[in-house]
């Protein structure tokens, strides 16, 4: 396996258990970042998704690429975070947060804190309810979300200014719907996967399931439609597998490759984009190569600092003297990294 520098610059404790990290993508705040955490009330040792009394921080950081220097802008105290993502809104940087009540939050970045806009419940009428994804559409005139959560349910929101509101909502799985995503090339298709094996596919224009796909062998935790590959999606499961699947022959994937560990987060390199960082929870962070065939996928690095589950992973959309820049964090030790990537 070639072997990838990677070089640690800064590693931080986070004091609450973290499990998300998120770039912002906008030009001109591109150094800002947020990492979210996840933290047990009463100190027990269990996982995401169990009843308890959760709560959560946020943080902002700011990383200077030049002078390499980490600066925690803010924090803000929640409920669980379990997701974020960045948008835009009038221009301006705004970062979403799925938390351990049902709800999403939506935060604006102003003079480098972070500033409740507004939120939505996804459904008050369920308890113990968990948003566990969300994802922005790249429709900028007509901004939606597609979320899921820990009954099994799809929601599909609309931004309107800064307000979020449920447009739609549908049971997709039978058990917890881990993940889903917008397709990059066409926004009225969805994906979503779930606890229950399943890979869903759904048109929000006629509100149906266009097709399943039942190759994984456990929970379908992750998912990735790529902005330069049409028809592309690739997935990650508790199974430990990456898949690549074209949609046109969607029964069986194109490639396969056992990273170990179940995957809870594949991002694309900021660059060219044939780079997958994931996020392999009871094992590492893995650099998988694809190439242009979709058909070839190559274990090429492996990142072994975090000694707990691997959970968020994220690339900065800048590049520093030919180096990427990359964020992971993982869950019991409590841990954040930022570390410098050539290959």
């Amino acid at each position: 396996m070639p072997k990838m520098n990677i070089r640690t610059i800064h590693s931080v404790d986070t004091e609450y258990s973290a499990d998300s990290v998120e770039w912002c993508p906008t030009e001109n705040c591109r150094q800002y970042f947020v990492c979210g955490t996840y933290q047990l009330e009463d100190n027990q040792s269990q996982e995401l998704v169990l009843p308890t009394r959760r709560k959560g921080r946020i943080y902002l950081f700011k990383y200077d690429g030049n002078t390499e220097e980490l600066s925690k802008l803010d924090s803000v105290e929640t409920a669980a975070i379990l997701d974020q993502k960045w948008t835009e809104v009038d221009g301006k940087p705004v970062v979403a947060a799925a938390n351990a009540l049902g709800e999403i939050m939506l935060y604006g970045l102003v003079d480098e804190k972070l500033s409740l806009v507004s939120s939505v419940h996804l459904n008050p009428d369920i308890d113990n309810l968990l948003t566990l994804s969300i994802d922005w559409n790249t429709n900028e005139t007509n901004r939606q979300m597609l979320s899921s959560d820990s009954k099994g349910n799809i929601s599909l929101l609309q931004l309107n200014e800064s307000d979020l509101s449920v447009v739609t909502r549908w049971n997709a799985h039978s058990f917890e719907a881990w993940t889903c995503c917008f397709d990059k090339w066409n926004n009225h298709i969805v994906y979503s996967g779930g606890d229950d094996t399943s890979l869903h596919v759904y048109d929000t224009r006629i509100s149906t399931k266009t097709m399943t796909n039942k190759t994984h062998m456990a929970g379908v935790t992750s998912l990735l439609s790529f902005e330069n590959r049409e028809h592309i999606l690739a997935t990650g499961s508790y199974d430990e597998n990456l898949r690549i699947f074209d949609l046109r022959t969607f029964k069986n994937p194109l490639s396969s490759i056992d990273l170990k560990g179940g995957i809870w987060r594949i991002k694309p390199d900021p660059v060219v984009k044939n780079l997958l960082l994931c996020a392999c929870m009871y094992h590492n962070f893995s650099f998988v190569s694809i190439d242009d065939t979709n058909e070839k996928t190559e274990l090429v690095g492996e990142y072994f600092e975090h000694k707990s589950i691997c959970y968020g992973s994220d690339w900065c959309r800048e590049v520093f003297n030919n180096e990427m820049i990359m964020a992971t964090c993982s869950f019991y030790d409590q841990k954040l990294c930022i570390c410098s990537v050539k290959h």
